[in-house]
């Protein structure tokens, strides 16, 4: 990668990590669908002029259906989830559980598009899972005032990422990258316009919660997105992928430095084996089998 690229990488890490952050800090007062209206309304007023010009206005209405259904399993669906988990869980540890989205897009994959699993990514996998049970095999709680649920709240996430990922390959890789970031933004603004402003709270909002959610939804989602978006481009996916192992190290720090979060030793083991079995799922680590000497003539 460039040294323009590899800046866009680490500022990309820096600012969906601190999405954990923001979302932790906001969510109590917001609640989850009101905040991700927050982010997405605002994320797709900013982004809508990327899309000004008949060419562009044309394919967004062309492809409004998958558009709608990518906003819908992409943005809606999973930020709820995770902003639903963030009022119970750490923002770094949440991160870490989402880092498992290779994962799931590997495995959806494999069942629903075909797409073909070598031998080495099984190894990959069950080494994922089990980093995720080392992160939260004691918190496994689904009695009432338990993690457990929040826990599977963020894997469902990670499921959707999985989907839409694999959706958007298969469907959408024809279109601009403006009409997809654009478009699926305005088209979850959309969606949750109502359910949002229904559940919209009684309370007043804080300064700092707003000021929260505004930083979601401009640095988190619409500078993140065209930082993604232009590192893809530019970079290649299997450059762009490798924000996956630094998103969860800038959450677990910000969460250290902003909201005094722990970082045991539990935590730091289950990162190490989760992230290594992410990068040989990923094929980001290949495992090369040992050449066997031919016999003598």
């Amino acid at each position: 990668m460039s040294p323009a690229d590899t800046l866009r990488l680490l500022l990309l890490s820096s600012l969906w990590g601190l999405s954990f952050i923001f979302m932790r800090v906001a969510v109590p007062e917001f609640g989850p669908v009101p905040l991700v209206l927050v982010r997405m309304g605002i994320g797709a007023l900013l982004l809508i002029p990327l899309l000004l010009g008949a060419r562009y206005l044309r394919l967004v209405w062309q492809h409004k259906r998958q558009l709608f259904l990518l906003g819908f399993v992409n943005h809606v669906l999973p930020f709820s989830l995770l902003a639903l988990a963030t009022t119970r869980l750490e923002a770094g540890f949440t991160s870490l559980i989402n880092a498992t989205t290779p994962i799931f897009t590997a495995l959806i994959g494999a069942l629903f598009f075909t797409t073909p699993v070598r031998r080495q990514q099984y190894l990959g996998l069950a080494l994922a899972f089990v980093g995720v049970y080392v992160l939260s095999a004691n918190r496994l709680d689904f009695a009432l005032g338990g993690d457990g649920w929040f826990i599977l709240a963020v894997l469902g996430a990670t499921f959707c990422y999985g989907i839409a990922g694999n959706y958007s390959k298969t469907h959408l890789s024809h279109l601009p990258v403006r009409v997809l970031a654009a478009g699926s933004s305005a088209m979850s603004a959309l969606i949750l316009l109502i359910p949002g402003l229904l559940l919209w709270p009684s309370e007043p909002i804080s300064g700092l919660a707003w000021a929260n959610g505004l930083a979601l939804a401009v640095l988190s989602t619409t500078v993140a997105f065209l930082l993604y978006f232009g590192l893809l481009s530019s970079a290649g996916a299997t450059a762009a992928s490798t924000v996956t192992f630094l998103v969860p190290v800038s959450a677990l720090l910000w969460g250290y430095l902003l909201l005094g979060e722990v970082l045991s030793v539990q935590i730091l083991i289950g990162m190490a084996i989760t992230l290594t079995g992410t990068a040989v799922a990923t094929q980001m680590v290949r495992l090369r089998r040992r050449a066997v000497p031919a016999p003598p003539p």
